[in-house]
């Protein structure tokens, strides 16, 4: 093992002018020294715990302890080094061959800016958040004075017709508020095929070519303008980077449940953020938004084929980002993570029951990894091992469930059956089970290290840097810390029972739902114990055994049973946002855009100077029909079409549309009707000469009061 001295020289060996072959250089001797702290490390532990097990592994039980125990101790080891050597760099003042490292704010002010598409694909998001984010984003970039560099399109795969209705209603406001006719554009695909990659896809074989450069966003992205510019001109000066990858950190939290996701990801995100890409370097991956990409690279390596092995393993690949960035890595172009790009956010789910959801989907996308990972030629061993890693994130639960599930059975033979002291048949000399119940403390307390000293270390990154001030002063940031590993050592084992149940659908290969995400909505009783129920009937049920088998192997179990059997009041609880709120009124789990500010956020919450939304009492079909203008928009992005069958059902829609209302119809009925351009305006005209007393009548009546009260208000 090398020294602390050597550890700094290989984590700071200079740049020399040679820079590619200087970072792979020491991306090999940071990842060799990482393989072999992590190794020893993990056969020291390994060796004790079998010393541990009363049979030192004579049998089938404890030799899957021990291979288990092997696996997971390596996992939590993997993690415990990288937030050192994030540590480490920190403290002497950062990565010298990170990209803005190699180029100072002086020279990139000199690199000419090139035509960038900012794109956000969309599915069911909430529409007011959505496109206050966009106006946010646009807004900043207009203070850098080069927004004409730019331009955004909303790429919306949304089904429900009122749904997509009121993102062509809130686009056309949007553009009439910023001045961006010619800048912000919105498009929805008809057949929304392979999800969001297809989405960009679509976007890429329609518009690509006229963008040097394509930043994703997600719905709930913010990022600077200062920050957009900033990533071109680092694309500028690197031709050989394919892409360039932000570190997001979490904001605008409501929940309880999602402050403290924040406040953790603000306090220890940094420090493993900066390990993280220290290993990678120019081999790192794309987190699939707050990213830009070289667009022509990009459309020519990009490119996802469908999986063709069995079952979860054929298809599409649902988790798209990491591949891309590896079929770009064996093109050739350079990945970089960089985390000094700050104005970069995102939001946290707001409560468990979302955060368990999300994750559901990214699981089977993971796993799909492994096939890649395996067969696809060519790529680089450094995008391989970060499949491992996606992989391993989700497959590390139900190796935990399996190794409590071995330490039980282990218990109970001891407890319940005789001591078998001639396990080999026809052996001559007995063998004696050994205790060493020390060595067993000395373990676990190992792992509480690896696990907690991190965290530790980030605490004092924060307190070096005077950033504790932003977090509430001292006092409270260590209150603050206790809260969040409080919470967390109660969510760990809901998804770790969570997760095992998501690996085994992913590999059964159970359908998913499509679906949007819950950004606001707290979570009922009800939604809480259907989701729970499950975990909290297992641990109960374990639980009892533990305690008629033995009191010390109860005690053993109490954490990981408590809080399964406590899931349900958990997840309720932390989704409110009263006791979050109450964290922020009293300094606790603070961020410090609460404390200063954010441009940003105050951009996305304040309220657009074209004035207020129209009228929820009217849905967003029956605007399209009665309002002039929007019905003009909603045409403008229509299509027309020409005889045939279709055109006989469509005059058939519009007839019951007119004659009963949108409501008459079902939503598929309804969006062939509202994608038809004839059949807009003729409903519209119909609409404005119907009776009082009919439905649209009445409709334009509702139309017209509310119109009044907007000018006197």
């Amino acid at each position: 093992m090398k020294t602390p001295d050597a550890l700094f020289e290989t984590l700071h060996r200079p740049v020399t002018a040679d820079v590619p072959t200087s970072w792979k250089l020491t991306a090999y001797f940071r990842r060799t020294l990482l393989t072999l702290l992590v190794f020893t490390q993990t056969v020291v532990a390994t060796s004790y715990m079998t010393a541990v097990l009363p049979y030192h592994g004579g049998n089938v039980v404890e030799l899957g302890i021990i291979a288990l125990f092997f696996l997971l101790f390596g996992w939590i080891s993997i993690g415990f080094w990288i937030g050192m050597f994030g540590f480490i760099i920190r403290m002497s003042g950062g990565d010298p061959h990170a990209p803005l490292a190699r180029h100072p704010l002086t020279e990139l002010e000199t690199q000419p800016m090139a035509r960038t598409a900012v794109v956000m694909p969309i599915y069911h998001e909430p529409i007011a958040r959505t496109f206050a984010g966009i106006r946010s984003v646009y807004r900043s970039l207009e203070q850098t004075g080069r927004i004409e560099h730019f331009d955004f399109f909303i790429l919306s795969d949304s089904r429900n017709p009122d749904v997509w209705l009121a993102e062509q209603a809130s686009w056309h406001r949007l553009c009439q508020e910023l001045g961006a006719d010619n800048r912000l554009f919105y498009r929805r695909r008809s057949l929304n095929q392979h999800y969001k990659s297809g989405n960009i896809a679509d976007f890429l074989r329609r518009w690509g070519r006229n963008y040097d450069y394509m930043v994703v966003l997600d719905a709930d992205s913010l990022m600077g303008g200062e920050t957009l510019v900033k990533m071109v001109q680092l694309m500028q000066a690197e031709p050989q980077m394919g892409i360039l990858q932000t570190s997001p950190t979490l904001l605008n939290a409501r929940s309880m449940f999602a402050r403290v996701q924040q406040f953790a990801n603000q306090v220890y995100g940094p420090l493993f953020t900066t390990g993280l890409a220290s290993l990678q370097l120019g081999e790192a991956v794309y987190w699939g938004h707050n990213a830009i990409m070289r667009t022509q690279a990009f459309m020519r390596h990009g490119g996802l084929k469908r999986l063709n092995g069995p079952g979860l393993f054929h298809g599409p690949i649902l988790s798209h980002d990491f591949v891309e960035a590896a079929l770009m890595g064996r093109a050739g172009y350079e990945v970089w993570l960089e985390p000094d790009l700050l104005n970069s956010y995102e939001e946290s789910p707001p409560t468990l029951v979302d955060d368990l959801q999300r994750d559901k989907r990214w699981a089977k996308g993971n796993l799909q990894h492994l096939w890649v990972m395996l067969f696809e030629p060519r790529l680089r061993l450094a995008h391989r091992m970060a499949f491992l890693n996606g992989i391993m994130s989700y497959l590390a639960s139900p190796l935990w469930l399996a190794f409590l599930t071995l330490t039980t059975i282990e218990a109970a033979r001891l407890v319940l059956y005789p001591i078998d002291y001639f396990p080999e048949p026809h052996s001559l000399f007995p063998l004696w089970p050994e205790w060493n119940p020390d060595w067993a403390i000395g373990l676990a307390g190992s792992t509480f290290f690896l696990l907690f000293v991190p965290k530790v270390l980030a605490i004092i990154d924060v307190a070096r840097s005077r950033r504790r001030k932003h977090h509430g002063g001292l006092i409270r940031l260590l209150a603050s810390v206790f809260l969040e590993i409080f919470v967390s050592s109660l969510l760990a084992p809901i998804r770790m029972l969570a997760h095992t149940r998501f690996v085994l659908e992913s590999l059964l290969n159970v359908t998913l739902r499509w679906a949007g995400q819950n950004r606001t909505d707290e979570t009922s009783w009800w939604a809480a114990i259907l989701h729970q129920a499950p975990g909290t009937l297992i641990a109960g049920s374990w639980a009892a055994f533990a305690f008629w088998l033995d009191d010390m192997f109860l005690y053993w179990s109490l954490p990981v049973a408590v809080p399964l059997i406590l899931a349900a009041p958990t997840s309720v609880f932390l989704s409110r946002v009263g006791p979050g709120d109450c964290l922020k009124r009293w300094k606790f789990c603070l961020v410090p855009e609460e404390q200063h500010g954010s441009p940003l956020l105050s951009g996305m919450n304040g309220k657009p100077s074209t004035g207020p939304e129209v009228s929820s009492s009217s849905s967003p079909s029956v605007q399209a029909i009665i309002d002039p203008v929007l019905n003009q928009v909603h045409q403008a992005l229509a299509h027309a079409h020409r005889g045939g069958k279709k055109q006989e059902m469509i005059l058939a829609l519009r007839n019951r549309c007119f004659q009963n209302g949108p409501y008459a119809l079902t939503p598929k009925e309804l969006s062939h009707l509202v994608r038809d351009r004839a059949s807009l305006q003729w409903l519209h005209e119909q609409a404005w000469q119907a009776l009082p007393d009919s439905y649209w009548g009445k409709a334009l009546q509702r139309h017209f009061h509310h119109r009044t009260e907007l000018a006197i208000n």
